[in-house]
């Protein structure tokens, strides 16, 4: 633990394994961990399979240090069917940091969870957090519905297109018009970028109005080649401009308070399947299955009567 605090690389890698792998073990490392996190600023990126998420992750990480600040990066990957692992790992991507010592990515597996993103990823996120990194990058998997649930995950969600009509209407299908902070239309030097850059427009003309009495952020438009490096001082502004938004009357707060919470109810839903696993068994479930069975008892009943035992 010392040593995750101190960002040694070792420590960090070995302190998120342990996350990824759960438990009580886990669980007591980040009790012990928490007091050290809330510093870190998170950006997911997300988009479509293909559209270039990776590339453009490795030039942020490029664009971030530069400002002489280090950066901690998730990759979430898809879960081997086998092992359970992530199938993609480090060493294939964003090589060029691989010896960066202000630079630590790691790829974390899905584990089949629908929205792309492992339980898991937050607890990540702080341990990168209490390490010192003051910018968490979290690039998704984007198969789906191109895990909206990123969302819940960053201050700041960058969502990436290619050019191409197909693209926006699937960013509208898949709702990403209501959690995109700002949007990337990436490999902008093929055809059909103004289009796409229009259609986007187009659909946050469309979309809910504000509260009222609350300043509306509509979300910047950023061109990018990532694999030629250009876009990238918009793209790093785009990001500030929605930051300092996020930072006035108190928003970010606000944000990272929804966060907590969406959280605090995810895990207690993951404990509550859990224990209805052990509900579902032994002598008492077997013996009101057969009951249900019989037509002795409706199976709502049954249920309820299960629950009652395991919640008394």
């Amino acid at each position: 633990m010392t040593g995750a605090l101190a960002g040694e690389r070792a420590s960090v890698a070995r302190l998120i394994s342990l996350v990824e792998k759960g438990g009580d073990s886990a669980r007591a490392a980040i009790a012990r961990l928490y007091p050290h996190t809330g510093s870190a600023y998170t950006v997911g990126i997300t988009g479509a399979p293909g559209a270039g998420k990776s590339t453009l992750t490795d030039k942020l990480i490029s664009r971030i240090r530069k400002e002489g600040v280090e950066v901690g990066v998730l990759a979430i990957d898809p879960s081997s069917p086998f092992s359970g692992g992530a199938i993609l790992g480090d060493r294939v991507r964003m090589q060029d940091h691989a010896t960066d010592p202000g630079v630590f990515i790691r790829s974390m597996a899905t584990r089949g969870h629908l929205g792309g993103l492992s339980l898991a990823t937050p607890q990540a996120v702080r341990v990168l957090d209490a390490a010192g990194k003051p910018w968490v990058l979290i690039e998704t998997v984007g198969v789906g519905q191109v895990e909206i649930e990123v969302a819940g995950a960053a201050d700041t969600t960058m969502v990436v297109v290619n050019p191409g009509w197909g693209d926006a209407v699937q960013a509208a299908k898949a709702g990403l018009l209501e959690i995109a902070d700002l949007f990337v239309v990436n490999k902008a030097d093929r055809d059909g970028a103004a289009e796409t850059v229009r259609d986007l427009e187009f659909m946050l003309d469309l979309s809910l109005a504000p509260p009222p009495g609350e300043t509306a952020w509509r979300p910047p438009i950023v061109k990018t080649v990532a694999s030629r490096g250009e876009g990238f001082e918009e793209l790093w502004e785009a990001i500030g401009s929605h930051r300092a938004y996020l930072e006035t009357d108190g928003r970010l707060a606000a944000r990272r308070t929804k966060r907590i919470r969406d959280e605090l109810r995810a895990i207690v839903v993951e404990r509550l399947y859990e224990r209805a696993g052990t509900v579902c068994a032994g002598d008492q479930f077997e013996e009101l299955a057969a009951s249900v069975e019989a037509r002795q008892v409706d199976p709502y009943t049954a249920a309820e009567s299960l629950l009652s035992e395991s919640l008394s």
